[in-house]
């Protein structure tokens, strides 16, 4: 399935929406305000935004302006109602990479987001993430809730196995194995323990981060 955020305030229209696209096998989150969706892509990147122009906490375009700043690859659809076209074009101009006028017919919108995930490619797949912990794999940058975090070559290796892993309880050895090993890097389990407390302390001791007594680690979202 293809995750697909979709920020719109009238629940009929979301409603009718979602509907037909999860039958095109998308995964639809709908949010009523542009502050949800913000909160929300801090802990998790869909592969696309449909962004109605007019939310009740302000326009698109301070959201998808928002967006650029942060992950300017990620694909946006406006929204929008005939007489406000002046402005979307003006905000598409800006960072939105198409923009479909209301009423429209629900096959024409699901034809261009297909056409501009063609162009695009799912992003998504770029990022890893577990609560507000995100890792951007193309340009190797770690952030905790926006924040970015510095860490060390052992730290990002192990951090990306956890996340690669997630919901799954990996073994100590498995780590050992799979981030130091195949490197040709043989530690003992002293390294790892210390390591995983520089991670923890970096991260700001994130919940999602568990131990598994007597096992391993896991990563799992708690949010």
């Amino acid at each position: 399935m293809v995750d697909l955020y979709y920020i719109e305030d009238d629940s009929n229209i979301a409603s009718i929406v979602k509907e037909y696209l999860e039958q095109k096998n998308f995964r639809v989150t709908i949010f009523s305000t542009l502050a949800e969706t913000k909160q929300a892509l801090k802990s998790h990147i869909p592969a696309l935004i449909l962004l109605d122009w007019n939310m009740p906490d302000g326009h698109g375009d301070g959201l998808c302006q928002w967006i650029r700043s942060n992950w300017k690859e990620l694909p946006v659809i406006f929204l929008t109602v005939r007489g406000d076209c002046a402005d979307v074009v003006s905000g598409f101009r800006n960072g939105a990479d198409d923009y479909v006028v209301k009423p429209f017919e629900l096959e024409v919108l699901h034809s261009r987001i297909l056409a501009l995930l063609r162009r695009t490619g799912n992003i998504a797949e770029q990022y890893l993430s577990c609560d507000g912990i995100m890792i951007d794999q193309n340009r190797h940058m770690v952030f905790c809730h926006s924040e970015e975090i510095s860490l060390s070559a052992m730290e990002y290796q192990l951090l990306m196995y956890l996340m690669q892993n997630k919901g799954k309880t990996v073994t100590r050895e498995k780590i050992l194995e799979q981030v130091w090993d195949v490197n040709g890097n043989y530690v003992n389990n002293n390294t790892l323990t210390v390591t995983m407390k520089r991670l923890r302390d970096k991260l700001h001791q994130p919940e999602c981060l568990k131990t598994v007594r007597s096992v391993g680690y896991r990563m799992e979202d708690t949010i």
